[in-house]
């Protein structure tokens, strides 16, 4: 079956403003995939999101915002956008190949020209909007080139289009479990595992309790700071002695507060980096 896709779907663009810290839009964005909406984009103040024009629902969105409770969230604005070809939409205005290293390049199937390097990773965007190039997935990817993946198997927690998944397998994992509790995510995950013609990659569609029971040589969490905190004891019970957590998703500034979470949970903090002040950190168990 081919995987090359080409949308053509009516969307409703939501526009919300709030008066609070970024990592609110991540907190909103998760909640807003609950109800049916598929792609977001940050803007300075607020959040725009996208949703198939026949699965908004005004009062489900109305109850949701009536219940958020990290910051009071204004719906500003709903535009109606017509239907056109999104793949092509993404070719010209938003997805573009992104190198990492001296060694990883990340692209879509439509990019011509693509440099010959040694990790050569496929991503195909479904929707409008929202690529997954952010500065903390560079700084995952940054990582696991450095990291030792050989025979280890390893978690994707909140995997999205599960590109650190696929190339943990590229470098030699051995098999890896993918978790995202969006469903249009799961889909996208397996369908850029396919993609890439990578095996021995579970996904899987829920939160930290789908890990119970389970081990893991590595785990990456690129999520936010309130999952990471509230989710730390679930990761620091699926490691073994000497096996490392990989976080990210959150400010410099809060460090610290992770860093002392995972202690009490046995997790010795072993080194960060950042980029525009968000943040990666190593722990290992001990």
């Amino acid at each position: 079956m081919s995987l090359n896709f080409i949308y053509f779907m009516e969307y409703f663009e939501v526009e919300f403003s709030f008066d609070a810290e970024e990592y609110v839009s991540d907190l909103l964005s998760v909640a807003l995939g609950t109800i049916g909406f598929e792609s977001f984009v940050s803007s300075e103040g607020g959040l725009k999101a996208y949703i198939p024009s026949d699965a908004y629902s005004e009062s489900e969105l109305g109850k949701l915002l009536a219940d958020f409770e990290y910051a009071r969230i204004c719906c500003e604005k709903v535009t109606k956008i017509d239907s056109k070809n999104w793949n092509e939409e993404w070719e010209k205005n938003y997805f573009q190949p992104i190198v990492v290293g001296n060694s990883c390049v990340i692209h879509s199937s439509f990019h011509t020209n693509i440099p010959s390097l040694r990790y050569d990773i496929v991503i195909d965007p479904k929707m409008a909007f929202g690529t997954g190039h952010h500065e903390t997935t560079r700084l995952m990817i940054e990582q696991l080139l450095k990291a030792d993946l050989e025979d280890k198997t390893l978690l994707d927690m909140g995997c999205g289009t599960a590109v650190l998944a696929i190339l943990a397998m590229m470098r030699g994992a051995r098999k890896a479990l993918a978790v995202d509790i969006d469903d249009w995510c799961v889909r996208n995950a397996e369908e850029n595992i396919a993609l890439n013609k990578v095996k021995n990659i579970e996904v899987v569609l829920g939160g930290a309790e789908k890990l119970s029971g389970r081990h893991f040589d590595i785990i990456l969490a690129n999520i936010n700071r309130n999952i990471l905190l509230n989710d730390m004891k679930c990761y620091a019970a699926c490691l073994k002695a000497g096996a490392e957590l990989y976080i990210s998703g959150f400010y410099e500034e809060d460090l610290p507060v992770l860093t002392e979470e995972a202690a009490s949970n046995g997790l010795l903090f072993v080194g960060s980096d950042s980029n525009n002040h968000w943040t990666v950190a190593k722990y290992v168990k001990l």
